[in-house]
C-alpha cells in the first residue's frame, strides 16, 4: 500500500471518528434538553429577570413604567433595620436547627446501622415525617404546643408550676418552630448519612481493631473521613433550607410574636405582596442567593477538603 493511501486512509478514520462524537454528542443534548429546558425556564430565567427586576421600582402591571433606580434598592434594604431582624431571626433558625438535625440524623444512622432487630421499621419511622407537608407539620406541633390542650404543656405541668407559652413568647418561639423543622426534615439526612454509613467498607474497621482502636477512634478516624462528602451535602442542603424557611413560622406564628420569627423570606413575601414592592423584593432574594453562595463555599472548604484538593 503506498504512503498516499495510507494516509488517506488515516483520514478517513479520523472523519468516521468525528462522525461517531458529533452524533454522540446531539444525542446527548436530545437526552438533556427536557432538563435544559426546565432549567431555563423555571432556574436560568427568573434568576437573570430578578437580578434585572432588582434595579428597577418594578411595576407589575406595566413593566415598561418601572422606574430605574440602579443599586437603590440594595442600598434601601442595608439601611433597614426589620431586614437586619429577618437576617439575624434566619441566621438564628439555621444555628438552632441545622447542627441539631446533622447530629440526630448521625446518630440515628449509626443506631440503626447496627444489628438489632426491627431495623426496617426503625428507618420507615424515622422517614416518615419527612413525606409530610410543611403545613400539616407545623399544624401538628401548633397543637403539641398548645396550651390549652397541647400535650408538651400537658406532661411539663406535672413537673413544673407554670410551663412557657411556646408559640407567644419571643423567647421560646423561635426554639419552638425549630423543633418542629427538626422532626420534619431529619428524616432526610437520616437516610443519606445511613446510606453513607452502609457503604464505609467493613475492613477498615477490622483493621482499626487490629491496631487496637476503640469505638471513639473508629469513629473519628475511620467513620467521620468516610462519610465526609454526605456530611458535607447533609449540611449544605440543610442550610439553603433553613435560610429559605416561611412555611413553619407562617403556619405556627405568622412571624411573630412581634417580629421574633420573622425570617427573609417572609420579609420578600411581605415585600412583594404586601407592598406591591418587587424590586426590593428581587433585591432582598438576590442578597439572600449571595449568603448561600457563601455559606455553600465556606462549608466545602471546612468540610468538603476542598481546601486539600
Amino acid at each position: 500500500m503506498s504512503i498516499v493511501d495510507h494516509v488517506s486512509g488515516r483520514f478517513a478514520n479520523l472523519t468516521n471518528l468525528e462522525r461517531r462524537t458529533s452524533r454522540q454528542f446531539v444525542e446527548g443534548m436530545l437526552f438533556a434538553l427536557p432538563y435544559l429546558v426546565v432549567f431555563v425556564s423555571f432556574l436560568l430565567y427568573p434568576l437573570v429577570k430578578g437580578g434585572y427586576m432588582s434595579l428597577f421600582e418594578w411595576n407589575v402591571f406595566d413593566p415598561s413604567a418601572s422606574t430605574f433606580v440602579g443599586l437603590g434598592n440594595y442600598a434601601r434594604l442595608l439601611g433597614d433595620p426589620d431586614f437586619w431582624n429577618a437576617l439575624w431571626n434566619t441566621v438564628y433558625f439555621a444555628v438552632l436547627t441545622v447542627p441539631t438535625i446533622v447530629l440526630v440524623s448521625l446518630g440515628l444512622a449509626l443506631g440503626v446501622n447496627r444489628d438489632i432487630r426491627g431495623r426496617g421499621v426503625l428507618r420507615a419511622i424515622f422517614f416518615s415525617p419527612y413525606i409530610l407537608t410543611v403545613t400539616v407539620a407545623a399544624t401538628i406541633w401548633v397543637d403539641f404546643y398548645s396550651t390549652q390542650y397541647g400535650v408538651i404543656n400537658h406532661y411539663l405541668g406535672m413537673v413544673v408550676s407554670n410551663p412557657p407559652k411556646w408559640l407567644q413568647s419571643q423567647l421560646f418561639a423561635m426554639p419552638a418552630i425549630s423543633i418542629t423543622t427538626v422532626w420534619w426534615l431529619v428524616g432526610f439526612s437520616f437516610v443519606v448519612l445511613l446510606a453513607a454509613r452502609q457503604s464505609v467498607p467493613e475492613y477498615l474497621y477490622e483493621a482499626a481493631k487490629l491496631d487496637g482502636a476503640g469505638t471513639w477512634r473508629m469513629f473519628r478516624d475511620v467513620t467521620i473521613p468516610q462519610m465526609r462528602y454526605a456530611l458535607f451535602f447533609v449540611v449544605v442542603v440543610n442550610i439553603i433550607w433553613t435560610f429559605q424557611v416561611f412555611g413553619q413560622p407562617y403556619v405556627m406564628t405568622s412571624g411573630g410574636p412581634g417580629q421574633a420569627t420573622e425570617t427573609l423570606v417572609m420579609y420578600l413575601y411581605q415585600a412583594a405582596f404586601n407592598q406591591r414592592s418587587f424590586g426590593y423584593a428581587a433585591a432582598v432574594g438576590y442578597v439572600l442567593t449571595g449568603i448561600l453562595v457563601l455559606v455553600s463555599i465556606g462549608n466545602y472548604y471546612f468540610i468538603g477538603g476542598g481546601a486539600n484538593e
